[in-house]
C-alpha cells in the first residue's frame, strides 16, 4: 500500500471525517476572499509612499480602478449565483483581462517617474496568483461544470443562465465582505484617484500662472513699442 493510501486509511479508522467541499468553500469564503484585502492594501500604502500623484498620476490609478472593476464583478457574481458554464466563462474571462491589465499597469508605472520598488512587485506577484488559485480550487469544487464548459453546456437548458445560488450566502455574510470591500479597496483607491486629480489640477493651475507670468513681460514691451 502506498504511503498516502495508508495515511487516509489511517485517517478513516481514527473517525475523523472531512468533507473537502465544505472545507474548500469555507477557506475559499473565510481565508482567501479577505485575505486578499491585505496585499491590496499594502499595494495602496506603496503607491501613496512613492507619490503616485505626482509620479504616474491618474492614468496609473484609474487602471487600478480597472483591475478592481475586472477581479470585482466576477466575485459579486459568485457570491450570488451558481457555478456553471456561464459563470466559469466571467471568470476566465476575468482573469485573463486583469493579468493582462496587470502588465499594462507596470509598465505604465515602470515608464514614468514612480519608482516600483522589490516590495511592490512581490506584493503585486500575490495579487496575480490569488486570482488564479481561487479559480483552480473553484473549478475543483464543481468539475461537472467544468466538463459542461468543456462541451459548451450541451445538454444543459441552464448551462448560459445565471441562477441564484442555493443555498443563498447569509445576509450576514454579504454584509460583512461588503463592508470589508468598501473599507478596503473603495475607500483606499478612491482616495488615491481624488488626490491624482487633485495634484493634476494643481499642476495645471501653476503652469497657467507660469504661462501667465511669462507672456505679461512680452505683451508689455510690444505695448511700448507700439507706442
Amino acid at each position: 500500500m502506498s504511503p498516502g493510501r495508508d495515511q487516509a486509511t489511517k485517517i478513516a479508522a481514527s473517525g475523523t471525517v472531512v468533507d473537502v467541499g465544505e472545507t474548500t468553500t469555507r477557506y475559499l469564503l473565510y481565508g482567501l476572499l479577505p485575505g486578499w484585502f491585505v496585499p491590496g492594501l499594502a499595494d495602496w500604502v506603496m503607491h501613496r509612499r512613492t507619490r503616485i500623484e505626482d509620479t504616474a498620476g491618474t492614468k496609473e490609478s484609474l487602471i487600478h480602478s480597472l483591475m478592481m472593476a475586472e477581479v470585482g464583478l466576477p466575485i459579486a457574481l459568485t457570491l450570488r449565483y451558481e457555478v456553471n458554464p456561464l459563470l466559469l466563462s466571467v471568470q476566465l474571462g476575468g482573469a485573463a483581462v486583469h493579468e493582462a491589465t496587470a502588465l499594462w499597469d507596470v509598465r505604465t508605472a515602470v515608464h514614468s517617474d514612480r519608482e516600483v520598488k522589490p516590495v511592490e512587485q512581490h506584493i503585486h506577484s500575490f495579487l496575480e496568483s490569488l486570482p488564479f488559485g481561487a479559480l483552480a480550487a473553484l473549478m475543483c469544487l464543481h468539475a461537472d461544470q467544468v466538463r459542461s464548459l468543456l462541451r459548451g453546456g450541451r445538454g444543459d437548458p441552464d448551462a448560459w443562465r445565471l441562477l441564484p445560488r442555493r443555498p443563498q450566502l447569509s445576509p450576514g455574510y454579504l454584509a460583512g465582505i461588503t463592508a470589508a470591500i468598501g473599507a478596503c479597496v473603495l475607500l483606499p483607491y478612491g482616495e488615491e484617484l481624488l488626490r491624482c486629480r487633485r495634484a493634476a489640477r494643481s499642476r495645471k493651475k501653476r503652469a497657467g500662472g507660469d504661462e501667465a507670468k511669462w507672456r505679461a513681460p512680452r505683451t508689455k514691451k510690444r505695448s511700448e513699442k507700439g507706442r
